[in-house]
């Protein structure tokens, strides 16, 4: 059995090799055990994992699942679903073991969640619990897909929660220019919030921008990375999709803006970051510019969803407005289908119009 006593510690540590879940050979070192039997009752654990059994608990079975599916991800989308799992998921599911885990279990687990409260006293969202059962729901597939688990628990339960839970808010044009004037105190919040309004990009993006991002000769914003702060540590990484890759143009009054701001800053050098602030500084800065211009409260990706609603008006299309900001054009499509104009009216008079072109040439025979 790997299991080994250090001298220099006096602690025990295990130590061996095993094939992973695509056939590749490893190394397994894990140290810091104050007594043989912990080590080998962890060794004899992480093999038991490691065949695959099905009499493991869930919360071992994540253990698996995060070395399977967390180094495949951005440190961010993980760290995300991380907290999902170990603060709503490992409480109910640990300590039962995978095989029996049933829908029942399942049912249980989601009037749970339909039951508890934020901190502010509300229920959870919509969204949120359909997140919730399709992150439980991943992890099931993820056993049944590569593990030998019969079936998916959750699928068969259902599903809780909606896509879309909640009204999208958004800013029109006036009510941005009385929010705008009211955070003019702040430079780098109104440049913040210009960019945002004007451009539609997203939060990360905004917060990940360097100097050298920007052409404002060319009238040109580059969209390249995105910034996260994950377990205290700011991370520029790349965009959430390939479509956020993009090249964003910048209108005439926007650029005489952001070579003020600019103007401002002392040895900004191409690679430094433009706004060195956090998202929770936006997030205090939008309700407090709301509370003094008297518009209403919204979030700050709102902004975005005002930037598309504003283009809608303007009389873009779908496709040149998801190429501005990022997305399929299908989403825009969907997502916003309730702003864009209705053409039903417009059909039934050239339906009319058509009718009586016909009746006339009849008359006329």
């Amino acid at each position: 059995m790997p299991v080994y006593k250090d001298a220099k510690t006096n602690t025990w540590y295990v130590k061996d090799r095993y094939k992973d879940w695509t056939g590749k050979t490893k190394h397994l070192m894990k140290r810091g055990f104050a007594r043989k039997r912990e080590a080998v009752e962890w060794e004899e654990a992480f093999h038991q994992r490691l065949d695959s059994s099905l009499d493991m608990t869930f919360a071992d079975f994540y253990q698996i699942y995060q070395q399977n599916i967390g180094s495949r991800l951005k440190a961010s989308t993980w760290a995300t679903k991380a907290a999902i799992i170990e603060t709503k998921l490992l409480p109910f599911f640990g300590e039962l073991r995978l095989r029996d885990i049933s829908s029942v279990e399942v049912i249980q687990w989601q009037n749970q969640m339909m039951k508890e409260r934020t901190p502010q006293g509300k229920p959870y969202s919509q969204t949120y619990l359909k997140t919730l059962h399709n992150q439980l729901s991943a992890i099931f597939n993820h056993a049944v897909r590569f593990y030998k688990l019969s079936q998916n628990p959750a699928r068969t339960a259902g599903a809780i929660g909606e896509k879309e839970g909640g009204e999208m808010k958004i800013w029109s044009e006036e009510e941005y220019r009385r929010f705008s004037e009211a955070i003019m105190d702040k430079p780098v919040s109104f440049y913040c919030f210009e960019l945002l309004y004007w451009c539609g990009i997203r939060e990360g993006e905004l917060l990940a921008l360097s100097r050298g991002d920007f052409d404002l000769n060319r009238r040109e914003l580059r969209i390249t990375k995105t910034y996260h702060r994950i377990h205290g540590e700011d991370q520029i990484t790349t965009p959430k999709t390939r479509q956020s890759v993009r090249t964003v143009a910048l209108p005439a009054f926007l650029c005489e803006e952001m070579q003020e701001y600019f103007s401002m800053q002392y040895d900004l050098r191409p690679t430094d970051r433009v706004f060195p602030v956090s998202k929770s500084f936006l997030s205090k800065e939008i309700l407090r510019g709301a509370a003094i211009s008297g518009v209403k409260r919204i979030r700050v990706h709102d902004l975005r969803h005002s930037h598309v609603s504003l283009l809608i008006h303007m009389g873009y299309s779908a496709v040149a407005i998801a190429k501005r900001v990022g997305h399929k054009s299908i989403d825009i499509t969907y997502r916003y289908a309730h702003l864009f104009p209705s053409v039903q009216t417009q059909m039934a008079d050239e339906l009319d119009q058509r009718r009586e072109e016909g009746e006339f040439v009849q008359q006329k025979l």
